[in-house]
C-alpha cells in the first residue's frame, strides 16, 4: 500500500493536511470526524464541570478529579502521535515532527497538578486540530474523489454469460458491460452502444462528452446514459486513472524548499528549545512560564506554511486537469519568461475540417460535397471523416457508390450510375488521365486540397485545414501579460499551414518544417539568452525539447502514456486556458507561501516580547498556538478555489460559437501564401 503520509504533519495537533490510502477509499469523512466531536465535547464537558466545581463549590477533590479525566482524554491522542513520531524519528525516518514540544507542555501542566491547564492546553490543540481538519477538506476533496472513483467492480461478459468480479482481475482483450449510473472499470474501447460519460475527475472537462462505437473510454468515468460494451486495453493499474493517482502522489509526498530546511534542523531544535526551557526553569523556577515557551516553541504553524497552500494548489490543479508531478515545477512557472509551443495538437485541434468548396463552372457546390462524401464514406482517412463531417452538417445525403478502392496516400475511386468518380491528390487525379483546368489551384493558397472528378472531368476542390483552437489568441495575450514575452511557435509542418496559423496568434516567432533536434536548439538558445522556458507539446515527437526545457507540459494527456512520462505537468485536457491558469497559481501558491511565513514570523516575535513581559500564561499559549495554526490554514485554502470560473467561461465560449455557427453560412478561405506543395487525400 503506497501512502500520502502527512504533508506537513504536526500529529499532536491532529494537523494531518493530507493523509492517503492508494488504491482504496481514502477517508471515511462520516465517521472519522466524528469520533474526534466526541472526543472534543466529552473532555470539553469534564472540563466546564472542574471549572464550575472548582469556584463555585468547595469541592477542590472533585474538580482535580473531573479536570484530570479530562486532560487524559484530550491529551492521550497528543502524547501517543508523539511517542510514535519519536520512535520513527529513531528509526531514521527523516520527518520533521516538532509536536513532542506541544505533548511536553502537557505532560509538564499534569505532572505539576496543573490539571485544569494541562486540559485547557490539551482543549485547544484539539480544537485547532478539528477547526483545520474542517477548513483543509476542501483542499483534500478533489484529490480525495480521484481515489474514492477507483473501480472495485466490473462485469465481465464471457461468451453469453456476465459475472462480477474484481476489476483488479480485468486483462486486456476482457469485455465487460457498464449500466447507466456506473463506473468505467478501465481503459478501453466501446464495443458497442452510445451514452455520455463524465470524464471531469480524469481530465477536468466540465460537460459529459458523447461516446459511441470506436471511442476511447477512461477507467474512473461516469456512465450517464445508454448502456456500453467495453474492450479491456489496459488493467486498472496501468489506466489513466492509475497514473493519475500515481502523479497526485508523487507530488503530495514531494517537499517544497521549506520543508526540507526544516527537516534538516529538526534533529537539533527539539533539543535546543528543551535546552532553553530548562534554563528558564533553573533561573526562574516558573514551570509555567516553560511550558508557555514550549508551546510558543511548537513550530507547528510554520511547519504547514508551504504544505497547506501545495496541497490546496495542487487540488485546485486536479479539478481542472492539471497534473504536476512535484510542487517544485509549481515553483518554476512563476519564473517562466518563454514558451515554446508544438502547433498540431497543442495551437491547433489537429483535426482537418473541410473550410472551402470550389467548383468549376457549371458544378453545383452541393454536388460536389455530395460525390466527395459518396467517396469518403468508405474511407477511415482524417480527409475523409473531415469531407463527411462537413456533408452531416450540410444535412448533404451522400450516394452508395460501386467498386470502391482505396489507393494508399494518393485517393479513392468508385463507380456511380457507371460513373467512374475520383477524389485524391492532383497528381493522382492526373494520372488518371483527367484533365485538371488552368489556375483552378490559384486560389488554394495553404490549404490541403482535395480533387474531385467525374467520369474524366474535374469537377472541383475542397479545401481542407487544421483549424486553431478556440480561444488561444486570447491565451497567448495572457501569457504576454504574466510575463511570457518570448512565445514562439515550433512546428513540423509546411511553412504555408504554419504562417497562417502565426498570423492569427499573438506570437512573437514562428519556425516551421522544424525537425525535433531544431526544437531542442531553441529551447537551449532560449535558455543561453537567460530565459526560464517551458515546452508544451504532445510529448511523442517533442521529447528532446520536453526534456530541455526548465518546465514540460504535455497538452492532452488523458490515454497518453509517453505524454505523461514525458512532461514534468501533464494536461489532462486539451484546453488551452490551462497555461495562463498554472501560471497564475504559481504566483498565487508562492504569494500564500510568503505570507503565511510572514504571518509567522510576526506571531513568533510578538508572542517571545509577550512573555518575556509576563503576559503570556499556558493558557494563551495555547489558545495562540491554535489560532495561528488556523490562520494558515485558512490562508492556504483560499487556493482551492483557483480557477473556479474557467468551467462556466468555457461553456459561455462553446455557447457563442455555436451561435455564431448558426450565423455563418460560409466560411471564407484562408488567406493563400507562396507554397510549392498541394496535397490531397494522403494530407494529415
Amino acid at each position: 500500500m503506497n501512502e500520502i503520509q502527512s504533508v506537513g504533519d504536526c500529529s499532536s495537533c491532529g494537523e494531518r493536511t493530507l493523509q492517503a490510502g492508494f488504491g482504496e477509499q481514502v477517508m471515511d469523512e462520516d465517521t472519522r470526524p466524528s469520533l474526534q466531536v466526541i472526543v472534543l465535547l466529552v473532555g470539553t464537558v469534564m472540563l466546564l464541570c472542574s471549572v464550575a466545581a472548582h469556584y463555585l463549590f468547595e469541592t477542590p477533590e472533585h474538580s482535580a478529579i473531573l479536570a484530570m479525566l479530562s486532560a487524559i482524554l484530550l491529551g492521550a491522542p497528543i502524547i501517543y502521535h508523539a511517542a510514535i513520531d519519536l520512535a520513527n524519528r529513531g528509526k531514521g525516518d527523516g520527518s520533521s515532527h516538532m509536536e513532542e514540544l506541544v505533548a511536553l507542555a502537557v505532560l509538564a501542566s499534569f505532572a505539576t497538578g496543573q490539571y485544569i491547564e494541562s486540559a485547557a492546553v490539551a482543549l485547544f490543540m484539539v480544537l485547532a486540530s478539528f477547526i483545520e481538519d474542517r477548513t483543509a477538506a476542501g483542499a483534500r476533496k478533489t484529490i480525495e474523489s480521484l481515489f474514492r472513483i477507483t473501480p472495485t467492480k466490473a462485469r465481465r461478459v464471457v461468451g453469453e454469460e456476465e459475472s462480477e468480479v474484481a476489476a483488479s482481475d480485468l486483462a486486456p482483450g476482457d469485455t465487460v458491460v457498464v449500466a447507466p449510473g456506473d463506473n468505467v472499470p478501465c481503459d478501453g474501447v466501446i464495443l458497442s452502444g452510445v451514452s455520455a460519460l463524465d470524464e471531469q475527475s480524469i481530465t477536468g472537462e466540465s460537460l459529459p462528452v458523447d461516446k459511441r462505437e470506436g471511442d476511447s473510454v477512461f477507467a474512473g468515468s461516469i456512465n450517464q446514459t445508454g448502456a456500453l460494451r467495453i474492450c479491456v486495453e489496459k488493467p486498472v493499474a496501468d489506466s489513466t486513472l492509475g497514473r493519475v493517482q500515481a502523479l497526485i502522489l508523487q507530488a503530495a509526498s514531494s517537499k517544497t524548499p521549506i520543508t526540507r530546511m526544516l527537516e534538516k534542523y529538526a534533529s537539533h531544535y527539539t533539543p535546543f528549545v528543551l535546552y532553553v526551557a530548562g534554563i528558564v526553569i533553573f533561573f526562574t523556577r516558573d514551570i509555567d512560564l516553560a511550558i508557555s515557551l514550549l508551546l510558543i516553541a511548537c513550530p507547528c504553524a510554520f511547519i504547514l506554511a508551504g504544505p497547506t497552500a501545495m496541497v490546496a494548489a495542487l487540488s485546485a490543479a486536479a479539478r481542472l486537469g492539471v497534473l504536476i508531478k512535484n510542487v517544485t515545477d509549481l515553483e518554476v512557472a512563476q519564473k517562466l519568461s518563454a514558451i515554446v509551443l508544438d502547433k498540431t495538437g497543442t495551437l491547433t485541434t489537429g483535426n482537418l475540417a473541410v473550410t472551402r468548396l470550389h467548383p468549376t463552372t457549371g458544378t453545383d457546390p452541393v454536388e460536389l460535397l455530395r460525390l466527395a462524401a459518396s467517396l469518403e464514406q468508405h474511407s477511415r482517412h482524417p480527409v475523409a471523416r473531415a469531407v463527411m463531417a462537413m456533408s452531416q452538417r450540410a444535412k448533404v445525403k451522400s450516394l452508395e457508390v460501386e467498386d470502391f478502392e482505396e489507393v494508399a496516400g494518393r485517393g479513392v475511386r468508385g463507380t456511380l450510375d457507371g460513373r467512374e468518380l475520383l477524389a485524391g491528390r492532383e497528381t493522382w487525379i492526373r494520372e488518371c488521365g483527367v484533365s485538371v483546368p488552368p489556375n483552378l489551384l490559384d486560389e488554394a493558397g495553404s490549404m490541403s486540397i482535395l480533387l474531385v472528378a467525374d467520369a474524366g472531368r474535374c469537377i472541383g476542390w475542397v479545401g481542407l485545414s487544421d483549424q486553431t483552437r478556440e480561444g488561444a489568441t486570447m491565451v497567448l495575450n495572457d501569457l504576454r501579460e504574466l510575463g511570457l514575452k518570448q512565445r514562439m511557435m515550433v512546428t513540423g509542418d509546411r511553412r504555408g499551414p504554419a504562417e497562417d496559423i502565426a498570423k492569427s496568434l499573438d506570437l512573437t516567432s514562428m519556425v516551421a518544417e522544424a525537425l525535433p533536434g531544431d526544437k531542442l536548439d531553441i529551447v537551449e538558445q532560449l535558455k543561453e539568452r537567460g530565459h526560464k522556458v517551458a515546452v508544451i507539446g504532445d510529448g511523442v515527437n517533442d521529447g528532446p525539447a520536453l526534456a530541455a526545457a526548465d518546465l514540460s507540459i504535455a497538452m492532452g494527456a488523458a490515454g497518453s502514456d509517453v505524454a505523461i512520462n514525458a512532461a514534468s505537468i501533464a494536461l489532462m485536457n486539451s484546453q488551452l486556458n490551462r497555461l495562463p491558469f498554472l501560471v497564475r497559481l504559481s504566483h498565487a501558491t508562492t504569494r500564500v507561501i510568503r505570507q503565511n511565513v510572514a504571518f509567522v514570523m510576526v506571531y513568533i516575535v510578538t508572542m517571545i516580547v509577550m512573555l518575556s513581559l509576563g503576559y503570556i500564561t499556558p493558557l494563551v499559549a495555547a489558545i495562540a498556538h491554535g489560532f495561528s495554526s488556523v490562520v494558515v490554514v485558512f490562508n492556504s485554502a483560499r487556493l482551492v478555489r483557483q480557477g473556479e470560473d474557467l468551467p462556466q467561461l468555457e461553456s459561455m465560449e462553446r455557447d457563442r460559437t455555436a451561435q455564431n455557427a448558426k450565423r455563418v453560412r460560409r466560411v471564407q478561405p484562408i488567406r493563400a501564401v507562396p507554397s510549392n506543395s498541394v496535397v490531397g487525400h494522403a494530407t494529415g
